[in-house]
């Protein structure tokens, strides 16, 4: 299913490191006696990542007695300020969870380290040019990219089957998408419902099916550029919700799992959502309830934006070398299979999708899930420095306010427009 091209990040400039497994413990940076022990901040919260990456640590110490791994348990919802703080103080751990939408940041202000002379060529090769490149600045690598989400289309198959709805193919086309969800709202229930209740996200990682930018250029001197491909999705979802009316408007109000007692209910035939929530439909759903997962979603293009979970380290950090050993040893094929089949998330590596394949035989939406990673890669909204400003105080409010009926489209245009200069003085 692979179809971004692999690619090798730089020449021969680069060091490669020939045993980068569990077995080699030859410490780094001129001190290969030296006993360490490095903190690993992770930010796993499933049981079963949180029991996959203690699984990989702990095969890490055993095979490396002088580069000792300590878990420490991180949040997703405190990691940004949590980072700022110890960036700022020196006490950032030496081992970093993250995401590399919230690293550009950091990348740009010169707290992370060059992990290029460090990563192993198979590392280097396992992952494509497109996913590094959202973790790479100047021909540089600043992180391993290791877990990727996408945005899918989950449906309740009974209801499929009663309308007469048969997805097949490589693809869904939003004009499928809503002609589905128009014969699906009959008798009070809903075709779709989406919980929007943070919209960014969606908006600009689907926005690549139609080629959206929302970005020029980089860093602080980025401009905003919101025209008909940037509105296209947030248009398509409003024309759902308040033509068609196939959309449950109260939904687009609620959080990505809220939706789901409604979805397991029969309230919607439908429902989009990153595909980590394959894990929660299995886990909670009804025993009866069928479901499957529809093809990737296309517009122009099936495009979506790559923000994978990265692994780094400080620039400041001590030992560097060391904690590459490790990142590297995390990035083998049947680590990242073990950790992205316990998320319900995409390995960046062709192997490690290969091993995921292999152990589920796609089932449960695994074939389209990880079909659905195909065609992600970076946007320009991943080069921007003052995106988490422009998301939070602008972008967020901007689209919910559009997705209540409250403006228009022109609006909504204009206020991603202009609060883009409000934010990035």
């Amino acid at each position: 299913m692979k179809k971004v091209l692999t690619a090798l990040l730089a020449a021969g400039a680069l060091v490669t490191l020939a045993a980068c497994g569990g077995n080699s413990d030859d410490g780094g940076s001129g001190s290969s006696n030296e006993k360490v022990t490095l903190k690993f901040q992770s930010l796993a919260f499933q049981k079963t990542t949180v029991a996959a990456t203690k699984k990989i640590v702990a095969d890490w110490n055993a095979a490396n007695p002088n580069i000792q791994v300590e878990y420490v348990q991180g949040s997703w919802d405190s990691v940004h300020d949590q980072l700022v703080t110890q960036f700022q103080g020196g006490t950032a751990p030496d081992i970093i969870h993250d995401e590399s939408a919230d690293i550009t940041g950091f990348i740009n202000q010169g707290y992370l380290a060059d992990l290029s002379p460090y990563l192993s060529q198979e590392t280097k090769d396992a992952v494509s040019q497109g996913v590094w490149d959202t973790v790479s600045k100047d021909g540089k690598v600043y992180a391993a990219p290791t877990l990727l989400q996408s945005y899918v289309v989950f449906a309740n198959s009974a209801l499929l089957k009663q309308s007469g709805i048969t997805a097949t193919g490589d693809s869904l086309t939003w004009d499928d998408l809503a002609a589905d969800a128009k014969k699906l709202t009959t008798g009070g229930k809903y075709g779709l419902g989406w919980g929007l209740k943070s919209p960014t996200a969606t908006m600009l990682n689907l926005g690549a099916n139609f080629d959206a930018k929302f970005f020029d250029g980089s860093g602080k001197d980025a401009k905003a550029t919101i025209g008909d491909a940037e509105l296209e999705v947030p248009k398509r979802i409003h024309a759902m919700a308040y033509d068609d009316k196939s959309i449950d408007p109260t939904s687009l109000t609620l959080s990505g799992t809220d939706v789901l007692p409604g979805f397991y209910a029969g309230k919607y035939g439908m429902v989009v959502a990153g595909n980590y929530v394959a894990q929660q439909i299995l886990a909670e759903a009804p025993k009866t309830f069928q479901w499957e997962v529809l093809p990737p979603l296309k517009g122009t293009s099936t495009k979506q934006a790559a923000n994978p979970q990265t692994l780094s380290a400080p620039a400041e950090g001590k030992h560097i070398e060391q904690s590459a050993k490790f990142i590297d040893y995390f990035m083998k094929a049947e680590n990242l299979a073990a950790v992205g089949q316990g998320d319900w998330l995409i390995p960046t590596t062709q192997a490690a999708r290969d091993a995921v394949l292999k152990a589920t035989g796609g089932k449960n939406g695994w074939q389209q899930i990880l079909a659905s990673g195909a065609d992600l890669t970076k946007a320009p909204f991943q080069s921007v420095e003052n995106y988490p400003q422009w998301k939070d105080q602008i972008a967020t409010p901007a689209f919910q306010q559009y997705l209540a009926n409250k403006t228009d489209a022109a609006a909504l245009g204009k206020k991603l427009s202009d609060g883009w200069g409000q934010v990035n003085n």
